[in-house]
């Protein structure tokens, strides 16, 4: 994971129920000017899911607050405190990406109209081929009524069949 790390927002984790934003601001207010507070809430309880993220004005603010912050007692709870990292949204064509899912919509429809003209060119190229075999078809059945032909010629006539016994015997 290649993500660049955000130095002025802060991890918080291992909260305790009892705290929310503003407890989580006013334990990190002595570090300097915050820009924002959030804990996310897990959608099925309502409450916050033990973590949560300070942003503050300054990036030399963010680092004294994570050294003091980190392994700190908050609410009876040990802290752990770091960098974090960008939100991540679903979406884009590598699955999990900082990027809405309608971003790569225009790259989906020259996707999809490549793959309509490669189908579109290979049935071209099957009809061709097909056309090609039957040629060829037609040519070695007109080769062989030839072939034939010279064949009934040379039974209906004595000579032509001495000549070609002659023939068979000298290549043999």
């Amino acid at each position: 994971m290649n993500l660049q790390v955000q130095k002025n927002t802060l991890y918080v984790g291992g909260l305790a129920e009892e705290v929310n934003e503003a407890i989580l601001h006013s334990a990190f207010i002595p570090f300097g000017d915050i820009k924002d507070v959030k804990t996310p809430l897990d959608q099925a309880t309502q409450k916050h899911r033990s973590f949560g993220f300070v942003t503050f004005l300054e990036r030399e603010d963010a680092a004294a607050a994570m050294d003091n912050m980190d392994g700190a007692e908050l609410y009876g709870r040990v802290l752990t405190v770091n960098y974090a990292f960008p939100e991540r949204i679903k979406g884009g064509e590598q699955g999990w990406a900082a990027q809405p899912i309608w971003a790569d919509a225009d790259t989906w429809f020259e996707r999809q109209q490549q793959e309509e003209e490669m189908q579109r060119l290979q049935a071209e190229q099957q009809a061709a081929m097909k056309a090609a075999e039957e040629l060829h078809r037609k040519k070695l059945a007109e080769e062989r009524e030839g072939e034939k032909e010279e064949e009934t010629e040379i039974k209906a006539d004595p000579m032509a069949a001495a000549e070609a016994e002659t023939l068979k015997q000298q290549n043999a």
